[in-house]
């Protein structure tokens, strides 16, 4: 492609994921990022398109964990359909990249999931693979999920697990409930594991990061608590170099004084909505397992008052995590790109606006976080 056909996108605030560039421009060509400079620099041949004044330009962001939007639930639509619809709503809240989150379900499902996955992950460059939330974790921290359908893994579901041909597979699981050797077995095959739903002791979870555990799936929700003489998993992980933890950053599922205490930890952050059905959507509430889920604000609530997922959208929970936990616009924006990137093993090609990574962006407004347009490889 020569040099006329590329274009540039310039911002007065250029957020590459790692540095913050004043009147600068990202140069796209074939998809990809080409380069990030100086706005001057530009040759005098590349078409430029200028954002609004005090706008941010900044990498897409990538949700880890995503139920649903657009009103579809995956559960209830694991088709690629019903995941193009679920990536449309949530690319409105500038999120480009996502895993679609199958929650607690029969193997039956799981099947026509990965199937959905498979095909999505071909046709759909915003579904970059998958996230099996259950059914293999603990029936002490079900959460929302249904307990009549949570189990322990037979063969069978292993080959599920490790049937994406393509593409990041995800699995959160309760590893005290895992046969032996089956953590292992996964990370082997490529999948990355996750500790979530689980009543896991703090020597269990010392034990599955030894096996391979890198993740914990939104951090404190449905697990232990830390207490003075069992710290549990939530300890285990904010002590751990190299692990990440997701963090649902709506003040519903983690009061704010929480998460900025796990901000202190060598663990890295990374932003997730949990989002349902009704992100981006136009019907309000909607049904999980059967059963009416109302929305009371942002919260998503089964009839009992049990949370049941989150309202929430990326742009919102970085919003959140600016306002609620003072944290700097640059760092939240890195914590919904760079990390959720780097903790699924796709940081050479997704979370950062560098040469030869997709051309995935957002346009911010900063004060209110708003987003105002996103492109996904350069689109």
């Amino acid at each position: 492609m020569s040099a006329a056909r590329r274009r540039a996108l310039a911002a007065q605030h250029v957020f590459d994921g790692r540095v913050l560039h004043a009147d600068a421009a990202v140069l796209v060509e074939g998809g990809l990022v080409v380069g990030v400079g100086p706005r001057r620099d530009l040759p005098g041949d590349v078409d430029v398109e200028r954002m609004p004044d005090g706008a941010w330009l900044a990498p897409g962001f990538i949700d880890l964990q995503v139920n649903g939007g657009g009103d579809v639930l995956f559960n209830d639509d694991p088709s690629p359909g019903g995941l193009a619809r679920i990536a449309a709503a949530h690319r409105a809240f500038g999120t480009t990249a996502l895993l679609p989150t199958l929650i607690t379900d029969g193997r039956e499902r799981m099947r026509e999931a990965l199937q959905a996955g498979r095909e999505a992950v071909r046709t759909n460059p915003s579904v970059i693979g998958l996230h099996f939330e259950g059914p293999f974790i603990s029936p002490q921290r079900p959460g929302v999920h249904d307990p009549a359908r949570i189990r322990v893994a037979e063969e069978e579901d292993v080959a599920i697990l490790t049937g994406l041909d393509r593409g990041v597979a995800l699995v959160t699981l309760a590893p005290e409930r895992a046969p032996d050797g089956m953590i292992a077995r996964l990370v082997r095959a490529g999948v990355r594991v996750a500790l979530g739903h689980s009543a896991a002791t703090y020597d269990e979870t010392l034990a599955a990061i030894g096996q391979g555990v890198t993740g914990f799936t939104h951090l404190f929700n449905a697990m232990p608590p830390l207490a003075s003489r069992e710290p549990g998993p939530i300890a285990a992980a904010l002590e751990t170099p190299g692990a990440w933890f997701g963090m649902i950053v709506d003040g519903a599922h983690v009061h704010p004084s929480m998460l900025k205490l796990a901000l202190r930890g060598v663990a890295r952050p990374v932003i997730v909505t949990d989002a349902m059905p009704s992100v981006g959507g136009a019907r309000g509430g909607f049904t999980l397992y059967g059963e009416p889920i109302r929305l009371e604000g942002r919260r998503c609530l089964r009839a009992d008052g049990t949370l049941a997922g989150a309202h929430l959208d990326m742009a919102g929970a970085v919003r959140n995590a600016v306002r609620m936990l003072g944290v700097p616009l640059a760092d939240a924006l890195r914590f919904a790109s760079a990390h959720p990137a780097e903790a699924v093993g796709v940081a050479d090609h997704l979370g950062y606006l560098l040469p030869g990574r997709r051309a995935d962006l957002v346009a911010l407004e900063p004060d209110a976080v708003r987003v105002l347009r996103t492109w996904v490889a350069g689109e």
